[in-house]
Order: C-alpha cells, then sequence, then structure tokens
C-alpha cells in the first residue's frame, strides 16, 4: 500500500528577530527597540534630547492648548494629525460631548495614528480620521453634515517619521530614494521633478521657499539631472560649493531639501487654499491655531490673519509670533525653528 502524502506544508522554521546592532545602532531599520518595544531605551534616546525611531514629540503642547482653550463638548479639527499628540492632548479636553476630526494626507502614517489614538479609547464618536490634504478641509466636514467648528489647528512641519524613514527621501540623515511625498501614491517624487525642471524656475523655487543665497549657482548645476537618492543629491549640492565651510553646507542642503519637498508637495497652494477656505469652517467666537517652520509660511499665516481682521472677520490674532521655551528648544531641537499664531472668529 503506497504512503498517503499530506498536503499540508511543513511548518516554516523559525525566524529570528535581527540582532539589535549595539547600544547605539546607526541604520533607521535597526532601531526597533525605539519603535515603542523598550521603554528604557525610549527615555534615554528622549534624554538626549533627540526623538525616538518611527516616533514624534508634539510641539508646543502647551502653548496650543492654551490659544485654542478646548473644553467638553467642543468640536475640533486637527487638519494635520501626524503622530496624534496634539490630537491627544486636545482630545483629553473636549470629552465629554466633544469629536475631532484627524486630517493627514499621508497613508502611511494615519493608519498607525488612529490605531494609536484607538489603543487610548477614543472611539468612533469622539475621534474620526480622514485621508486628506488640510486643503480639504471643507470637503471633509461638509461630507459629516458639519458646518463648522470651535477649534482648528494646523501643524506644518513635517513629521519626524517622515524624516527620519530613509525610504521616504526626506532628508539625508540615512540615504534613500530622492522621494519627498507626503502621500507616496500621488504626483511625482523629487528625483523626477528634478530631472524636468528648467534652471530659471528652479532658481525661482529655491529662492522663494527657502531663501537660498545660492539659488541660481545650484540650479544651473542641478535642474534637468537624474538624481535616484538623497546622498546623490546632497553630494551634488556639496560639490556646486566647494567654497562653503561644513555648517553652512549643511545649511545648504537642508535649505534645497525643503525647497523641493514644498514644490513636490504644493505646499504653498494648498496652504493659500486652506487660509482662504479657513473662516467658513470655523464656528463664530472659533479659534484656530497654525504652527509655521519657515518663512514663506509665516508670511501667508500672519497676511491671511491681518487682512482677516482688518476685514472684521477675526475679532483677535496674535500680534506677535509665540515661539517655543528655551527648555523645549532644549529638549527638542526640532522644535527650533517653530513659531506659532492664532486667530480667533468673529461672532
Amino acid at each position: 500500500m503506497s504512503e498517503e502524502i499530506s498536503s499540508n506544508p511543513p511548518p516554516a522554521p523559525h525566524k529570528r528577530r535581527v540582532r539589535y546592532s549595539g547600544r547605539n545602532p546607526r541604520r533607521f531599520e535597526e532601531k526597533y527597540k525605539e519603535h515603542g518595544s523598550d521603554d528604557a531605551t525610549i527615555a534615554k534616546v528622549l534624554a538626549s534630547g533627540k526623538t525616538p525611531a518611527g516616533t514624534h514629540r508634539p510641539i508646543m503642547v502647551a502653548e496650543i492648548l492654551e490659544v485654542l482653550a478646548p473644553k467638553p463638548g467642543d468640536i475640533a479639527a486637527d487638519c494635520t494629525l501626524g503622530y496624534g499628540g496634539h490630537a491627544q492632548e486636545i482630545l483629553k479636553r473636549i470629552s465629554p460631548g466633544g469629536k475631532l476630526f484627524g486630517l493627514d494626507q499621508d497613508p502611511i502614517e494615519l493608519l498607525k495614528t488612529e490605531a494609536r489614538l484607538r489603543a487610548l479609547g477614543f472611539d468612533e464618536i469622539v475621534f474620526i480620521a480622514h485621508r486628506s490634504n488640510f486643503a480639504g478641509l471643507p470637503q471633509v466636514l461638509a461630507a459629516q453634515n458639519i458646518s463648522g467648528v470651535d477649534l482648528i489647528l494646523a501643524d506644518l512641519g513635517v513629521s519626524s517619521m517622515q524624516i527620519d524613514d530613509p525610504a521616504r527621501g526626506f532628508s539625508v540623515k540615512f540615504s534613500g530614494p530622492l522621494d519627498m511625498r507626503m502621500n507616496p501614491q500621488r504626483g511625482q517624487p523629487a528625483s523626477a521633478f528634478l530631472e524636468k525642471i528648467k534652471a530659471a524656475p528652479l532658481a525661482e523655487l529655491l529662492a522663494e521657499n527657502s531663501d537660498e543665497p545660492n539659488a541660481t549657482t545650484l540650479a544651473a548645476a542641478l535642474a534637468e539631472k537624474k538624481f535616484t537618492t538623497t546622498n546623490e543629491l546632497a553630494n551634488a549640492i556639496k560639490n556646486v560649493l566647494p567654497h562653503l565651510g561644513k555648517d553652512d553646507l549643511t545649511l545648504t542642503v537642508r535649505r534645497v531639501f525643503q525647497a523641493l519637498r514644498i514644490a513636490v508637495n504644493d505646499e504653498f497652494s494648498a496652504l493659500e487654499t486652506f487660509l482662504r477656505n479657513l473662516p467658513s469652517c470655523l464656528n463664530p467666537g472659533g479659534r484656530v491655531a497654525i504652527l509655521t517652520f519657515h518663512s514663506g509660511e509665516d508670511r501667508r499665516v500672519k497676511k491671511a490673519f491681518a487682512d482677516g481682521q482688518r476685514n472684521g472677520i477675526y475679532s483677535e490674532i496674535a500680534h506677535e509670533v509665540i515661539r517655543p521655551t528655551p527648555e523645549e528648544r532644549n529638549a527638542n531641537p526640532r522644535s527650533a525653528p517653530a513659531k506659532l499664531r492664532w486667530a480667533k472668529r468673529g461672532n
């Protein structure tokens, strides 16, 4: 009698987790102890003034809560949900009876943050997540049959999860594909953008988006060139300006990356649309707080709020920008360039 052959596949061999690479691994993928799995490691990273891999530290939380003054029953919108740090604190204060709409265009991080906030006890009754750019706030509210909200927050900075992940291509901390898209499912990556753009518009873009003093020289060398990785672009920038010192070169690289990221994601256009539609999304007496991280953003917010007050739309605005405290800048260096402005809708 022939033996009966089993149709069940053999069990997969046990695969050991990759060994943690020393006390301070360099590669993002090796820092799994920082990805929420080792409290002691996370505490050490935070104490050193750094951000644990895969996480984000919310900026100016106390100042934002002070100007928004959330209270039980308020309807709120966090238009740049990110890691959910600001949303978590707002949700605590608008309960019971309140609701928060969280918008984020990043499909990768939005799912993670929604799961994180659900695990903290914020169900669909109090928290609703939407994959949308902040400029899409009117459409999100209309889909929920909401005429307006009491509080609006927009943190225009790039999240640490995006900056630190080399696969997203936002920085040269680790080499990765030259992408920079907030939503990797839409638009063209920075590599394709650079390959198509001419020198003159690139120079204008570098000057407008990052106040780059060497815009013309850099544009002539970078326009219509093919760069596959972040390191390739960074090295090309450095080769164009060999006379600059190390610190100035580092700042130049950051400015170029910033300018390209803004262009790839059409950030200024989205911000202008958001600011134009903002008053119609606020209930009478409602408040808005916006965190910006460079002069191009801050200029647009400052002007929109001033024009709104002049036209009787806003009853109050922040006439002086609010900055992070020295303590916060020391504990979280990424907060240093942040500027907070706020406005209150008239009754």
